[in-house]
């Protein structure tokens, strides 16, 4: 396993981050969600194989990913070994402070994360979304104070405009406030609209990029009209993020098969090697629900692709409509 430093800070991680939002209790989360005695197996294999990278948040059916990954993590490994990342946005409940990212909800919620994972701090906190109704000086002077609180080492965004997170790290800069190092955005072969502006943005800045979704929900795993799995039949946000497919996605996906054949490798491997090869991505999030998810992970990293191939993957390419800042 390689590791790489996320952004320009010192944290090291591994080139996977191995994405937890597919762990949790059924009842509280999606149908395909896994049961904790799914979860495990898949957990302690990816930390054998070097992966000290693991992303949960407190949404994630309902908190049971962080039960399940904070008990798995504190099982079989040192905490010092590994790289704990969670996030904060989403409702945890019907009240109206029990959401976004106020410093009433930030406060409250970094507390109910660390008690479900089972210890005293996480390595890199992360707000889940821009939240228009909260002050961005409230936002980030709370998370700041969670840092010198001790309960975060580090701070992360996700998914927004770039002009949204300019403007954050300007504020942090200025108020003299724990600067964000990652970005954690919607980024793969067929959603490439971070690279008009954010990936740019985090180059120049320093961030390091953790994308989600890197093989587009499995559909860079599979040809085109394949018969899709239980977890992409039930899918309500994939449904969303790729319902206006569109003539190029599919010409995309047919030259990820293609390029598969003819290398002899998987399509999940042809498509998180492209994602692996751009900067300033540190680790895409790997969701895991079965052993050779994070086999193909794994393979990737020692895939590289010629700027020939790369061309021709990215060649039918069209814009699309902004998809995951919801």
């Amino acid at each position: 396993m390689d590791y790489v430093k996320l952004g320009a800070s010192g944290l090291k991680v591994s080139r996977l981050c191995m994405g937890c939002m597919s762990f949790g209790s059924p009842e509280r989360g999606r149908p395909w969600t896994l049961t904790e005695e799914q979860s495990r197996p898949l957990i302690k294999a990816a930390l054998e194989a070097g992966v000290n990278f693991f992303d949960t948040a407190n949404v994630y059916a309902l908190g049971s990913s962080e039960e399940i990954t904070g008990k798995a993590l504190k099982d079989f490994a040192k905490r010092d070994e590994v790289v704990l990342a969670t996030k904060v946005h989403g409702a945890m409940g019907p009240g109206p402070n029990q959401h976004g990212l106020s410093r009433k909800a930030i406060f409250q919620e970094i507390d109910a994360s660390l008690r479900r994972l089972g210890t005293d701090y996480v390595d890199l906190y992360q707000i889940h979304r821009f939240d228009p109704e909260t002050p961005m000086e409230e936002t980030l002077e709370a998370i700041h104070d969670v840092v010198k609180a001790g309960k975060a080492r580090y701070l992360g965004a996700s998914s927004m405009h770039a002009w949204q997170f300019a403007q954050m790290l300007a504020l942090s800069e200025r108020r003299g406030w724990t600067r964000f190092v990652s970005m954690q955005n919607h980024y793969n072969l067929i959603y490439r609209e971070e690279e008009r502006e954010m990936m740019g943005l985090c180059r120049a800045e320093g961030i390091g990029v953790v994308p989600w979704s890197p093989v587009a929900r499995g559909l860079l795993t599979r040809p085109w009209g394949e018969d899709q799995t239980s977890r992409a039949r039930t899918d309500a946000f994939a449904a969303k993020l790729y319902a206006a497919t569109k003539e190029s996605d599919r010409q995309v996906v047919d030259r990820v098969e293609a390029l598969s054949k003819k290398r002899g490798l998987p399509m999940a491997q042809i498509a998180l090697a492209w994602v692996l090869g751009k900067s300033p991505v540190s680790a895409p999030i790997l969701g895991v629900t079965k052993a050779g998810h994070l086999k193909d992970g794994l393979a990737a990293l020692s895939v590289q692709l010629s700027k020939e191939e790369v061309e021709h993957l990215e060649e039918p390419y069209v814009p699309h409509a902004v998809a995951g800042f919801e």
